[in-house]
């Protein structure tokens, strides 16, 4: 069975670069009947969250991408410990006692040297009477994995075949100095334990990747099937990172965008196919594909999710935003005629209820300078409600007779006069729906 995760560290919101990874894996596990898992990462006790935690879980249920259980890697800390003490034992693991100062040093000189700036095992050499001595000086150090100096191979579900020389990269520090157990350990033992066949993650975790097979066949586990998506810039080619303290879900969110509309555009950006508003997460499924994304860094520009938004909302029933329309207003008997007029032109779900305040009568009239006789003459020959589709046609052809105008000299003026909007739904629509006649004083 296929099982997939997301693994968000509880340490802030979740934001459009998130989104991808926790998309692909659900689209995953979903298009073959398997499970999804949310797997916090809040081995870090200072920077995780409980307010993140629910943060996210809203963000997810919002879009509608629901997990089939939830772990904590909190809860597993035992585990971790098992996981360590294993590969002590089969020797794979080390403790290291270098200051930051120190390894930035090591990293100058050999990049001087014109050699790779890796971690040179210095720690390996040392006899146990200098790892005590280090250790009485300094405390306890970090601990790292011991890579073996091989290729490390895979074939990546976009990449495809990757190869990486495992003596190109340091080997990872797995444990802090205080104890805290870093993601990547955690994530090899979660992996291992909790059958995950599929991982989908950013192409900036290609190298924890390669580590990470290792680990995993260090433990004896299941290397699952790996795919790295490309790195989202924004929509001029710049850093994502950046602008993502406005990219955050709960942002788009309140910004009244649509979750089908965010969710199309993440389903499809960067791939071979063109972006389609989906109205249902089946179709998102249906139509999802690995393989058919790209390496190359994908440019995002989070204004294309406005019309897809204005999309969704137009073909939303008038059940849909009944709530909406009963805010702003609207009667019960005329919410069917109201929002078979305007939906055309509501952008937002929020904004459903707007064009209401046009038809009680609760906006002043925009007429200019030049137009104000005119509109005044106009208005003069216009009847008291209720009024029906025929009564603009009606109207403003007996003001054309009158006046001589016609055209846009003719018809913009009155829409403005009687909306305040240029544009806007059809006026033989908005006519009916007034509940005043329109006036100059």
């Amino acid at each position: 069975m296929t099982v997939t995760r997301f693994a968000p560290s509880p340490t802030g919101y979740l934001h459009v670069g998130n989104l991808r990874a926790a998309l692909f894996n659900w689209l995953i596990a979903r298009k073959s009947s398997g499970t999804f898992i949310l797997r916090l990462d809040d081995t870090d006790p200072e920077r995780s969250k409980e307010e993140y935690v629910d943060a996210i879980k809203r963000d997810l249920e919002w879009l509608g991408l629901e997990w089939d259980r939830v772990e904590r890697q909190s809860d597993r800390l035992d585990r971790y410990a098992e996981a360590s003490e294993k590969l002590r034992e089969i020797g794979r693991f080390y403790e290291a006692w270098e200051t930051p100062t120190e390894l930035d040093l090591k990293r100058k000189k050999l990049l001087n040297m014109g050699r790779p700036p890796i971690y040179d095992r210095a720690a390996l050499a040392l006899s146990d009477a200098e790892k005590a001595a280090i250790r009485a000086e300094r405390g306890q150090g970090v601990w790292r994995f011991k890579l073996d100096h091989s290729r490390i191979e895979w074939t990546d579900g976009i990449l495809g075949d990757v190869s990486i020389d495992a003596a190109s990269v340091s080997d990872p520090v797995l444990i802090r100095q205080d104890g805290q157990v870093l993601y990547t350990l955690a994530s090899v033992v979660d992996d291992t334990d909790m059958g995950i066949t599929h991982v989908v993650r950013g192409a900036d975790h290609v190298t924890n990747t390669a580590t990470q097979i290792q680990m995993i066949e260090a433990l004896n586990g299941q290397v699952p099937e790996f795919a790295h998506h490309s790195l989202l810039t924004g929509p001029g080619g710049e850093a994502l990172s950046k602008r993502l303290g406005t990219l955050a879900l709960r942002d788009l969110r309140e910004r009244g965008l649509e979750p089908m509309a965010v969710l199309s555009l993440m389903a499809r950006i960067g791939s071979s196919d063109p972006i389609e508003l989906r109205e249902t997460h089946a179709e998102l499924i249906e139509g999802f594909d690995i393989a058919r994304f790209g390496s190359a860094p994908t440019k995002l520009d989070v204004e294309d999710m406005v019309p897809l938004t204005a999309r969704v909302v137009q073909s939303l029933s008038v059940e849909d935003v009944a709530g909406e329309l009963s805010d702003a207003g609207v009667p019960a008997d005329m919410r069917s005629a109201y929002w078979s007029a305007v939906k055309g032109n509501v952008d937002t779900r929020a904004d459903a209820g707007m064009w209401w305040r046009v038809f009680a009568g609760d906006i002043s009239p925009i007429v200019a300078d030049e137009d104000r006789e005119f509109v005044r003459t106009a208005f003069s020959m216009l009847g008291e409600p209720t009024y029906d589709s025929e009564t603009w046609s009606t109207w403003t052809g007996a003001v054309k007779e009158a006046t001589g105008r016609k055209g846009k000299s003719l018809f913009m003026p009155l829409r403005l006069a009687v909306t305040g909007h240029q544009r806007g739904p059809e006026m033989a629509d908005v006519m009916p729906l007034l509940q005043k006649k329109p006036t100059l004083d």
